[in-house]
């Protein structure tokens, strides 16, 4: 590698020790090409080294994942999607150069294109509606890609305009569109609203359409598809002699399903630490080793306790926190958790709260906070899974029982869960 001249050794010293070092070692297995990555520990660097492998179209057939310290060293083994080694030298060079630079962050460009993010209520010829929009409004539609789950969907569309073949930049245009697919993307009964957004500088698109799924919580909501016998079966226990918690997942195996599996953990902030991956035929065992990035395992005390979100968002003004504060008091609620930020006249905090001893705080309490402080100021944006699940039982019965704040666990079970279920189209 040559240094410009204007580095010292001290400079050259600290850019060896942040860029991961790849081995890919082709002669040590009969049937898989072997890659090595020994880097410094980040938060979402084995996302980004996964993402590498799959955007490349491997297929990762074993992989160990071990953490030590500062330090991350990961091992796959990876063949080409029909099975085959890897033999091709300039493959192999471009692997080892993609890997190498992932401690930098991978971008994709989306010069020259609009890109736009659509989460909204899934329904027959949905697709077919939003395309007509868009057709209508003379818009060229480059590149999309869309997930359905849980009668919940997420799409990014890469446009520009059908007659400059430039970017849609017309304010007037994208808020004539934005009204358009808004109202094709609510459906009729569609009680959470649907969303539109002009995405600048997406990273990566089906790590996007994670993110989307996530903040758009499909995971609580019953699937609307029964799937086949074949689901996955995850488990989660608390290995707390060593403070993680272990992830146990078997299912069928398929592409990009550990790509999938991490970016769960990620969006849910939790940490790989150690990690085994082996596949056998069309079976794949998965075990993690994680803790969330605040060093904690799943199910700790910290996290049970977390409550309801809720997110104030009003002028600023002298006294405001302690208004607010003295109502949730004056109500029973005690404040797990604060973020208090003011931007440009503005207070934008979020607040955790639970009742007096810890447990979820009555709704109905929730709601009377709301009315006081403002229900446009103050909106409720995590509840825990335990109020849907009262919900549907008081549905069918009125028999009474005591509430019980299910642990982050059963949120994980869920999110692994559903990964067999989200489908893409592109």
């Amino acid at each position: 590698m040559e240094w410009p001249t204007y580095l010292d050794e001290y400079e050259k010293l600290l850019i060896r020790m942040s860029t991961p070092r790849v081995m890919i070692d082709n002669a040590g297995c009969s049937n898989t090409t072997r890659l090595m990555i020994d880097s410094a520990r980040k938060h979402g660097i084995l996302l980004e080294a996964v993402q590498v492998l799959t955007d490349l179209n491997l297929s990762i057939k074993k992989a160990y994942i071990c953490s030590d310290g500062r330090w991350f060293m990961d091992v796959f083994h990876v063949t080409d999607l029909n099975g085959n080694k890897l033999t091709d030298e300039s493959v192999l060079g471009y692997i080892e150069q993609s890997l190498e630079t992932v401690h930098y962050g991978r971008s994709k460009s989306i010069e020259g294109l609009t890109a736009l993010e659509l989460t909204g209520t899934d329904r027959i010829g949905l697709l077919s509606e939003v395309f007509a929009v868009l057709s209508n409004l003379k818009c060229n539609v480059v590149d999309a890609k869309m997930w359905t789950h849980n009668g919940r969907i997420a799409s990014l569309i890469y446009l520009k305009d059908d007659d400059s073949g430039s970017p849609i930049q017309d304010s007037q245009k994208l808020d004539v569109m934005d009204r358009m697919l808004r109202n094709v993307l609510k459906g009729d009964n569609d009680i959470r609203s649907a969303k539109t957004s002009v995405a600048v500088g997406v990273t990566h698109t089906e790590r996007r359409l994670h993110q989307m799924m996530f903040a758009d919580r499909d995971y609580e909501r019953k699937p609307i598809i029964k799937t086949c016998d074949d689901s996955p079966v995850v488990s989660v226990q608390n290995y707390l002699e060593k403070d993680y918690s272990v992830v146990n997942i078997q299912c069928k195996d398929r592409n990009k399903l550990l790509f999938d599996v991490v970016c769960t953990f990620t969006d849910m902030q939790y940490v790989v630490f150690h990690a085994t991956i082996d596949t056998s035929e069309d079976r794949a065992s998965l075990e993690f080793f994680i803790r969330h990035m605040d060093g904690t395992p799943i199910s700790s005390e910290a996290e049970k306790q977390r409550g309801v979100r809720l997110e104030l968002c009003a002028s600023d003004r002298k006294g405001l926190l302690a208004d607010v504060t003295r109502t949730f008091r004056e109500n029973g609620l005690n404040v797990t958790r604060a973020e208090i930020s003011t931007a440009a006249g503005t207070a934008q905090n979020v607040f955790y709260v639970t009742d007096a001893i810890g447990n979820p705080a009555d709704p109905k309490i929730i709601e009377s906070v709301r009315q006081t402080i403002g229900l446009t100021n103050l909106q409720v944006k995590e509840l825990p899974l335990i109020y849907n699940q009262n919900i549907e039982r008081d549905e069918a019965t009125t028999g009474s029982g005591g509430a019980m704040l299910l642990s982050l666990g059963s949120m994980v079970r869920r999110n692994l869960y559903s990964l067999g279920l989200i489908k893409s189209y592109s």
